[in-house]
């Protein structure tokens, strides 16, 4: 699936099979900050600058839940097992650890200041303590486990939170900037963090819950820092490959995306875009597909490897050749069978039931019961008021009202609106 934000505050879903509409969200009113999906693909978050967070099930693409705060939202994420618990970053506000399991949701406050060590033996003055308290948590995720919450400050502090607690374990001064944006590897053991000093930093992830961790042994050491070194670009987003091998990331006025190694730390290839700047970019989790949305015209471009047809996985006995070889024949290879026995076997295989409603299951879930979208096998199937379609290569667009119509003579009838 893919996602499209809109500035009206519709989320739309589309469906990779048929390039078609498979839900239309609508529950904001002012553009969509982000979306963050549950584990088994049912459940979607949405946080807007309406100050709303909706809880949505895609099964028939209802509100679940709809949380109000008192500011607007900056980034909101699902927790990794419970999809009625989730954590929000607020504007100029401190963030919250929500939790949906009744209908009236339950709000506990998640502190910002970060959790400074005596150093030299000199404790923290007054005035340290009064700039901490200014800090405000821009982004925030969950570990893998899920019982700790990573945060970025507007400082540039990286803040490891208990959820039982509520309380900051550790805390880490990873830039002297904003961190606008943190994610992690599908494993949890690495988290790339992109910040307003326009560098990226790939860090490893330490196992919160081994036993005998200390608090204040616990470090954070950068692997990596990737930056557009030729025009020192502000980036604006980045993420991880499937594998966690490779970065991606796209930058402010540019129409590339750039991907780097983090087994070298080099960048390895530019992937080629369109004529306008790209925001989000995103790596399909089992797919070869990297998806971006154009800033100025809103599409969704997407990008992909030319696979090559291998015709020797047809049959095991199947040989490729380069060219033109001399082939002899089996004694009994081209044999002449009865008519009888040919109409046998047609009729055998016509009794045979063919499933064409059953999809097997992909390789790389993580639940035997995984929810998948209706495919809309007819695009006239959709969702949408405003029809979209496939206008080229991994290019999506909206219909125009009066694409696709065919008048019948001065009535000014449609055809397709005919009985």
């Amino acid at each position: 699936m893919a996602v499209e934000l809109q500035s009206n505050g519709a989320v739309v879903i589309f469906d990779l099979e048929t390039n078609g509409v498979a839900r239309k969200l609508r529950g904001h009113t002012r553009q969509v900050q982000s979306l963050s999906w549950s584990r088994n693909g049912r459940y979607l978050l949405s946080s807007a600058q309406d100050w709303k967070c909706i809880l949505w099930d895609l099964h028939n693409g209802t509100r679940l839940r709809t949380v109000r705060f008192e500011a607007p939202v900056y980034i909101a994420e699902l927790h990794p097992t419970n999809h009625l618990l989730f954590v929000a970053s607020l504007f100029e506000d401190q963030p919250m650890l929500v939790d949906v399991s009744d209908k009236i949701p339950s709000k506990r406050q998640l502190p910002s200041a970060p959790k400074r060590t005596r150093v030299d033996g000199i404790v923290m003055n007054e005035k340290q303590a009064l700039q901490d308290a200014k800090q405000s948590t821009c982004v925030t995720v969950f570990t893998a486990q899920g019982d700790h919450i990573i945060a970025g400050t507007n400082k540039g502090w990286l803040n490891i939170i208990e959820i039982s607690s509520c309380e900051i374990l550790h805390s880490s001064r990873l830039c002297s900037g904003v961190i606008i944006f943190l994610r992690l590897t599908s494993s949890g053991r690495d988290l790339v963090s992109n910040a307003s000093d326009r560098i990226i930093r790939t860090i490893p992830i330490p196992n919160f819950q081994q036993h005998g961790l200390e608090n204040d042994k616990i470090e954070f050491e950068v692997e990596h820092k990737f930056r557009d070194t030729i025009n020192n670009r502000p980036i604006h987003h980045v993420v991880f490959s499937p594998t966690g091998d490779y970065v991606a990331a796209s930058a402010s006025m540019n129409h590339d995306i750039y991907v780097w190694e983090r087994r070298n730390g080099t960048l390895v290839q530019f992937l080629e875009g369109p004529k306008e700047e790209l925001g989000v970019v995103e790596w399909h989790p089992h797919r070869p597909f990297v998806a971006a949305c154009g800033l100025d015209s809103g599409y969704i471009y997407f990008w992909s490897i030319d696979a090559t047809q291998r015709w020797s996985a047809l049959a095991p006995d199947f040989a490729e050749v380069e060219e033109n070889v001399e082939y002899v024949e089996r004694e009994d290879e081209f044999d002449i069978h009865p008519i009888e026995e040919i109409h046998k076997r047609r009729l055998d295989l016509e009794n045979e039931a063919v499933d064409v409603l059953t999809m097997d299951p992909v390789k790389n879930d993580l639940e035997q019961n995984a929810f998948r979208m209706p495919v809309l096998l007819d695009g006239m199937d959709s969702d949408s008021e405003e029809e979209v379609i496939a206008i080229g290569p991994g290019v999506m667009r909206r219909k125009s009202p009066g694409e696709g119509r065919h008048l019948n003579g001065a009535n000014g009838v449609d055809e397709q609106s005919k009985p």
